[in-house]
């Protein structure tokens, strides 16, 4: 295999990459650990309660909400709390008992899932002045510097749009977008956004905690410019999305070095 596009060399690191690092910190609960030493905890989404027993998901463990409830060991959504009240607990017990159940591994075939220990994770609910979830900045780092910018607006709604800025907050030319539940495709929207305050913060601690890795990307939220770490992903999508035009697969697949490990390999 001699991988050329962006998404061929993910597919490759994904199938020859492995150490226990890539675990811990595909980990949500033990990436923790790894953004205390590495940036500081006070990037860190406040955590209210963790457990490996979906039965103590209950109320009383945990503060007063918002807040959200997810696994540590996959990929997708949480619940989302904002009034006890109006929550089926034992739904909510059912659903976390069913993906705690699951390896995602098995489904997702990236080998850093593997042997994480799953487990529940509640955090505070991140949301901006107005009460909406903020802006997704998602660092995509090659070879321990930022190359391209990922900026998702309205995530968890019919107008989720992806838009794409160079590390100088220029738009990009192309697009990389993930299929949404209705069928339709996280595309750029027509709509800028502006650039981020914390941009220049965003892009060094990016590249602090990028400079073990060939590849990964550095998930970002800021909330009245107070920057909070998402998560650290190390195949975008599974390297299964289209980069278009296509043109643009090759020369981002250019920009990124795997000269050396697999030579490794």
């Amino acid at each position: 295999m001699n991988p050329q596009t962006l998404n061929e060399k993910i597919i490759w690191l994904k199938l020859n990459e492995h150490t226990p690092l890539h675990t811990q910190c595909a980990d949500k609960y033990a990436v923790r650990e790894y953004i205390s030493e590495k940036i500081g905890e006070e990037y860190l989404v406040p955590l209210l309660y963790h457990t490996k027993n979906p039965k103590e998901i209950i109320p009383k463990n945990f503060p007063n909400p918002p807040y959200i409830i997810k696994t540590n060991h996959d990929s997708g959504g949480g619940i989302i709390v904002k009034n006890i009240s109006k929550v089926d607990w034992k739904d909510v017990q059912m659903k976390m008992s069913d993906r705690l159940a699951k390896n995602y591994y098995k489904t997702s075939k990236e080998w850093q899932y593997k042997n994480i220990v799953p487990r529940v994770l509640v955090e505070e609910l991140l949301q901006d002045a107005d009460g909406n979830i903020p802006f997704d900045y998602k660092i995509h780092c090659f070879n321990g510097k930022v190359n391209m910018i990922q900026v998702d607006l309205g995530r968890g709604t019919p107008n989720h749009y992806r838009n794409w800025y160079s590390r100088e907050w220029k738009r990009e030319p192309y697009k990389w977008s993930s299929k949404k539940d209705d069928g339709k495709f996280t595309d750029p929207s027509v709509d800028d956004v502006a650039k981020p305050k914390t941009l220049e913060r965003m892009i060094a601690l990016s590249e602090t905690l990028a400079r073990a890795f060939d590849y990964v990307r550095v998930d970002w939220y800021d909330v009245n410019d107070k920057l909070y770490f998402g998560e650290l992903t190390f195949h975008h999508d599974g390297g299964y999305r289209p980069i278009l035009p296509e043109k643009w697969d090759f020369k981002l697949g250019n920009k990124l070095n795997i000269t050396q490990l697999a030579n490794n390999a």
